[in-house]
């Protein structure tokens, strides 16, 4: 059979098998599962290496999520049990790349490309978006999830001051390395199948390598942009009742940080972006 037939019927089996097994265990809700069905068959599909980058940050995320579940129940005031998350949640981050990935395949078919701009600068850009957006997912996930089990102070992004556990822009050393671990994480996860996929020149093959220090800045950029955005334009506010940091103002919350401009998904989807742009660029200019 054709590579054009077999790879999307793997793709379609592995994506059923891991969103069934996220929905059973609540990872995602139906809507997510579904929703993440149809964007892991599209990653799964085009390329093994962007279905890789994918499973890395689903199942990474969703493990460190059930890490420290009871403090986080006692902090986060919309915790949900697993870190279940729905359709919008998953498309805010996996949206673009999705978008990215189909362009790729629009423009190449079902070829692997190396990173290599002397070839094709476009496919080139395309590529490096995809590695900066799940760099960005990963990068800040793995430090909200660690940073805020962390026993450092958390720190507001914009002003250094002390925060409480919780609020949006809040960062910790813990927080920010964890960043840089998980793009790094990403950017190998990468480079390790794009081995076993593409092929491309010796000297271009070995200048693959830099994907990963540079994953790890993508990570730790994605991260600091999610807080800067997350002081500035998302809200946060303590609940005097519920004795939590909350996302809306009330009459019982009291200010703590930024206006009620972004969601937590929104601030989200624009770190990804930008974080993205920037990756893809870069990509260009090393590779």
């Amino acid at each position: 059979m054709e590579k054009s037939l077999i790879q999307p019927l793997i793709a379609v089996v592995i994506s059923f098998l891991v969103a069934t097994r996220a929905y059973v265990r609540k990872s995602l809700d139906l809507s997510g599962a579904i929703s993440g069905f149809f964007v892991m068959t599209i990653h799964f599909a085009v390329g093994s290496r962007y279905g890789a980058v994918l499973l890395v940050f689903f199942f990474t995320s969703s493990k460190l999520t059930k890490v420290g579940e009871d403090k986080k129940r006692r902090i986060d005031a919309e915790y949900k049990e697993g870190g279940q998350r729905n359709w919008i949640q998953v498309l805010s981050n996996s949206g673009i790349a999705t978008v990215l990935v189909v362009t790729i395949w629009g423009l190449i078919g079902w070829e692997d490309k190396c990173l290599d701009s002397k070839d094709s600068t476009v496919i080139t850009a395309l590529i490096g978006g995809v590695i900066g957006h799940y760099c960005c997912c990963n990068g800040d996930t793995w430090s909200s999830e660690l940073g805020v089990l962390s026993d450092d102070q958390p720190r507001l992004i914009t002003t250094f001051k002390p925060v409480r556990r919780g609020t949006n822009g809040g960062v910790t050393k813990a927080g920010l390395l964890a960043a840089m671990a998980a793009g790094s994480v990403t950017g190998l996860t990468f480079v390790l199948f794009g081995f076993l996929t593409t092929k491309c020149t010796y000297d271009a093959a070995l200048k693959q390598l830099l994907v990963i220090p540079l994953s790890t800045l993508a990570g730790l950029f994605g991260s600091v942009i999610d807080s800067l955005l997350g002081a500035t334009l998302q809200f946060s506010g303590f609940c005097t009742v519920r004795k939590k940091v909350v996302g809306k103002p009330g009459p019982t919350v009291k200010k703590i940080s930024g206006l009620t401009i972004l969601d937590n998904n929104a601030v989200n989807f624009v770190s990804i972006m930008l974080t993205s742009v920037l990756t893809a660029v870069a990509c260009v200019y090393i590779f």
